[in-house]
């Protein structure tokens, strides 16, 4: 676990060049990466493409909603997000839309409309067009550190990750292993082991 957090601890948010804080915007932006890391495309794809929709001004809700839809397929190829940058255009620009229109453009609305439950929140974002379980599982995963009432949220491609390692497939066990490190940074880091065998092995290598 030392190892892999040395090497592999970085969310993809930090990696995307957003700073979590429970907040509106890095909330929105957490919320479109985790959209694009669902579908079966290189996370480093979803990530330079969130970078590229944030340079491209498209930061938050409104600006996602009131910009043409041109103007968002042309910031997701300018990204590399090309193989479904159409629909994807469409589902940013129907999900901003639903933010305003549901939850004043403000995640945190989310977050109290929940209360603590996880099937509830896991309910109210499968609302966000093209997000569905597997992007749910991923913007829990990135934010359990600002929402504290989730962690350790550590889903079925965590436990893959660790069980490559050889690490417990129990999540509490896995918590008191990561001791103090970050929850998110902990489900990033066991994500990339379970997507990449040469991070396993150079877990086990080092650690050896």
């Amino acid at each position: 676990m030392r190892e892999l957090l040395r090497g592999h601890g970085q969310t993809y948010a930090a990696e995307a060049g957003i700073h979590l804080k429970d907040t509106p915007q890095p909330l929105y932006r957490t919320l479109v990466l985790a959209s694009l890391l669902s579908a079966r495309i290189r996370a480093s794809v979803a990530v330079s493409t969130t970078r590229a929709l944030y340079d491209a001004g498209l930061r938050d809700p409104r600006r996602m909603a009131d910009a043409t839809w041109q103007r968002r397929v042309d910031a997701l190829g300018e990204g590399g997000y090309r193989r479904y940058d159409e629909r994807t255009a469409t589902q940013l620009g129907d999900g901003a839309r639903l933010m305003l229109d549901e939850w004043g453009g403000d995640l945190r609305t989310v977050r109290e409309q929940a209360d603590g439950d996880v099937d509830t929140v896991r309910d109210l974002l499968r609302r966000t067009p093209g997000l569905g379980p597997t992007g749910v599982d991923i913007f829990l995963r990135e934010v359990q550190d600002v929402w504290p009432e989730y962690a350790p949220y550590l889903d079925a491609k965590t436990i893959q990750g660790a069980e490559r390692l050889g690490l417990p497939k129990d999540p509490a066990a896995l918590a008191r292993l990561a001791g103090d490190a970050p929850r998110a940074e902990v489900a990033a880091a066991l994500v990339r082991a379970a997507l990449d065998r040469q991070v396993v092995e150079d877990c086990l290598t080092r650690a050896a």
